[in-house]
């Protein structure tokens, strides 16, 4: 594993980085999934990084443990594995409050522009399953900096608190793609609706599409809910918004 470590206010945080062949390049945050930094993150970040961006992928669970420990030690394709294993991940869910979001967030922001490899200061961003919430606060508290933002099957992005997520769009500046699951039970098409709601009254440029027959999940293909369709759609539009946006 080809880890750097990033400090934050609350201790430090582990985090892959891929680059490009160049060497050199814009810089992309990509925020992992509720399972965690692994080998598929590894081979997403590296597939990104492929286009001529230089990715970094941080542990967002880094309170809980470093990423060997917090690794799945099973094959989360086999029926009810991956069931079992988010069994045990709420916890940590829960305890990635929004302040905490917003200190860490910060932290990979200034790692990722300290980044001898990282061209200027536009920058992109992508996350996916839970991390598609912490895509859309980057692009909120960092508008000057974020000009991409994409998120994929994500959940909780609306929620009725004064803190949801979505709510950051309206001081975003990035131009926005997201990709829903179909009938997800975390992003249910009401909230996708409010979400595209919020996009157009902030006068921001954005795709918020469902992905037909696309599950929750549908982009890890080390799990049972990976889907070839919307995994390959997730990525062709990608890269297409981040070379609209940094190249």
């Amino acid at each position: 594993m080809d880890l750097i470590t990033i400090d934050t206010p609350d201790g430090t945080a582990q985090a892959h980085l891929a680059t490009p062949p160049t060497g050199t390049g814009p810089g992309v945050l990509l925020f992992m999934d509720a399972i965690g930094l692994r080998p598929q993150i590894f081979s997403m970040a590296e597939r990104i990084a492929s286009w001529g961006y230089v990715v970094l992928s941080p542990n967002i669970f880094y309170r809980d443990g470093d990423v060997e420990t917090l690794m799945p030690a099973v094959d989360l394709r086999e029926p009810g594995a991956r069931e079992e294993f988010f069994a045990g991940v709420g916890p940590r869910m829960a305890a990635l409050t929004t302040d905490r979001a917003v200190r860490d967030i910060a932290a990979y922001h200034s790692a990722l522009l300290g980044l001898d490899a990282v061209t200027g200061d536009r920058v992109g961003t992508v996350g996916y399953c839970m991390g598609a919430r912490l895509v859309t606060r980057y692009a909120g508290q960092f508008p000057d900096n974020v000009a991409a933002a994409a998120g994929f099957h994500g959940g909780g992005l609306v929620t009725d608190d004064a803190d949801s997520p979505h709510l950051a769009v309206a001081s975003a500046r990035a131009e926005f793609v997201y990709g829903h699951a179909d009938n997800d039970q975390s992003m249910d098409v009401d909230a996708v609706a409010a979400l595209g709601s919020a996009l157009e009254a902030a006068g921001i440029t954005a795709s918020n599409e469902i992905y037909p027959d696309a599950p929750h999940g549908y982009s890890m293909a080390d799990t049972s809910m990976y889907q070839e369709a919307g995994a390959e759609r997730s990525f062709d539009e990608l890269r297409a918004l981040l070379s609209r946006t940094l190249d």
